[in-house]
């Protein structure tokens, strides 16, 4: 009897621990698979990190507001409305006159974006806004007469330029500055230049053969000792320079067979004093691994635009890799 109980009782502990090892087992599969479920479901959601470093298309527009709407604070509104319809991406702005950090912020919520740099606050700073981060900032205002600035946006470089209004030898300067720091970044940089360059393009030559912009500047260069002739005659050296670089002039690289030159400025907004016939002082330039992309670049001079600031702006669509 003995034996027997000793057998019995071993044998009932065996099943005890096998019913118990068993049950164990179940749990720990259940639990790897819990587990993998979660981790298959974590694998199909999308990666927001991702998502804002992939943007397919991208809407740019280079505007020179005028003093800030300064001159003409009642423009302001209707600027803004405009903005909004528009539903740019990536805002690249000049004369910023008397605007603050705060102010360009406000504005920049009205037309959906949550992004703003000031270059400065005093003379005639530039800025940019984004629906997207703002990268990398970097400002200068040393060697630049209204200053320059440098920032990154899903992996794309800006600068924002605004070059000085009546030199060509000091734009000369500036744009080779632009340049050499464009060689600072990695090999393969996706670049964008867009802002009032102040000066003109050899692609435009022929929509100034009248003659008249030659007039007009030779008697401002006589009467308030400017250098806007180059030797006499219309400079296109710093935009040659640019090109000559590899950058792509977005609008002029699209123009079709029945183009109408319009140029950039004047506008029909009142001013005081002559400013001379139209003429394109407004760019955007793409580095060539962009280039292909442009699908839509214009001047555009509507209704609204001819009477929202002294400048047209620039309106640049394409599509990333």
């Amino acid at each position: 009897m003995g034996d027997d109980l000793v057998y019995g009782i071993d044998y009932q502990f065996v099943k005890d621990e096998r019913v118990t090892t068993s049950l164990m087992n179940r749990r720990i599969c259940m639990r790897i698979a819990i587990a993998l479920v979660v981790l298959m479901s974590f694998s199909c959601q999308p990666n927001t990190g991702e998502v804002k470093q992939q943007v397919s298309k991208l809407k740019i527009i280079s505007y020179n507001v005028w003093y800030g709407f300064t001159k003409v604070p009642e423009r302001k509104e209707e600027w803004l409305s405009w903005m909004k319809d528009q539903q740019p991406d990536v805002v690249s702005l000049q004369e910023l006159n008397h605007y603050s950090p705060q102010m360009l912020t406000q504005d920049a919520k009205v037309y959906g974006h949550s992004y703003s740099v000031l270059l400065k606050e005093d003379g005639f700073p530039t800025g940019i806004t984004s629906k997207y981060p703002i990268e990398d900032v970097r400002r200068i205002t040393e060697d630049f007469h209204h200053g320059l600035m440098r920032v990154r946006i899903q992996q794309v470089y800006y600068y924002v330029i605004h070059l000085h209004p009546s030199n060509w030898e000091t734009r000369k300067t500036e744009i080779a500055l632009i340049l050499k720091d464009i060689k600072t970044l990695a090999p393969g940089s996706k670049v964008i230049l867009a802002g009032d360059f102040n000066t003109f393009s050899p692609l435009d030559s022929t929509y100034y053969s009248h003659g008249r912009l030659k007039t007009f500047f030779n008697e401002r260069d006589l009467q308030f000792q400017e250098k806007n002739l180059n030797r006499g005659a219309l400079d296109y050296s710093v935009i040659q320079e640019v090109m000559d670089f590899g950058f792509i002039d977005a609008e002029g690289d699209l123009r079709k067979s029945n183009y109408k030159f319009t140029g950039s400025f004047p506008t029909l907004i009142e001013k005081e004093g002559e400013h001379g016939d139209q003429r394109r002082l407004d760019y955007v330039f793409v580095s060539q691994n962009l280039s292909d992309g442009v699908t839509r670049a214009e001047i555009m001079a509507t209704e609204a635009t001819w009477q929202l600031s002294d400048h047209l702006p620039v309106v640049v669509e394409l599509t990333m890799e």
